[in-house]
C-alpha cells in the first residue's frame, strides 16, 4: 500500500463545486414530461476570458438549435437565453435513466461600463457559442493643477 500525502487545497474547489451542484439541483424545479418522467431545468456551463482587446463568453449548447438561442443586452448585462427541446421521436423506448435536461436556460453577464453594443458579436457551430465583446477605450485620466 503507498502513502499518499493529503493536501487539502486539492479538494477545496471540487467540494465547492459539488455543494453548488447539490443546492442547484435540490432547488431546480423538475418539470414532469407526457410519460411521466421529471427532469430539471439546466443551465449551461460559460467560460469567460479575455484575448486580443476583447472578452470572450463560450457556453456549451449541446442539442440546441440556433433559433432556439437569443442574446440581448439590457442595461449593461448581457443576458444569453433559449430553450433546449426534447426529441420526440422515440416513442416506444422504455428509459431507465433519463440525465439529458431539456427546458429554458438563461444565463446573466455583467458587462463593464462603456461597451459598444453595437460590437458584440455572437457565434454558434458545434453546440458552442461563442460571443466576443470588445473592450471599452480606457478613459483618459484628467489631471487638475493645484494652485
Amino acid at each position: 500500500m503507498e502513502l499518499i500525502r493529503w493536501t487539502p487545497q486539492r479538494n477545496v474547489w471540487g467540494l465547492h463545486d459539488r455543494m453548488n451542484r447539490f443546492f442547484d439541483d435540490f432547488f431546480a424545479p423538475a418539470t414532469r414530461t407526457d410519460d411521466g418522467l421529471a427532469f430539471r431545468n439546466w443551465n449551461p456551463s460559460a467560460d469567460v476570458f479575455e484575448e486580443d482587446g476583447q472578452y470572450v463568453i463560450k457556453a456549451e449548447l449541446p442539442g440546441v438549435d440556433r433559433k432556439d438561442i437569443h442574446v440581448d443586452v439590457e442595461n449593461g448585462v448581457l443576458v444569453l437565453k433559449g430553450e433546449r427541446t426534447e426529441d420526440k421521436e422515440l416513442k416506444e423506448e422504455n428509459y431507465y435513466r433519463k440525465e439529458r435536461a431539456y427546458g429554458n436556460f438563461q444565463r446573466s453577464f455583467a458587462l463593464p461600463e462603456g461597451v459598444d453594443t453595437d460590437a458584440i458579436k455572437a457565434d454558434y457551430k458545434d453546440g458552442v457559442l461563442k460571443i466576443t465583446v470588445p473592450k471599452p477605450e480606457a478613459k483618459q485620466t484628467k489631471k487638475i493643477t493645484v494652485q
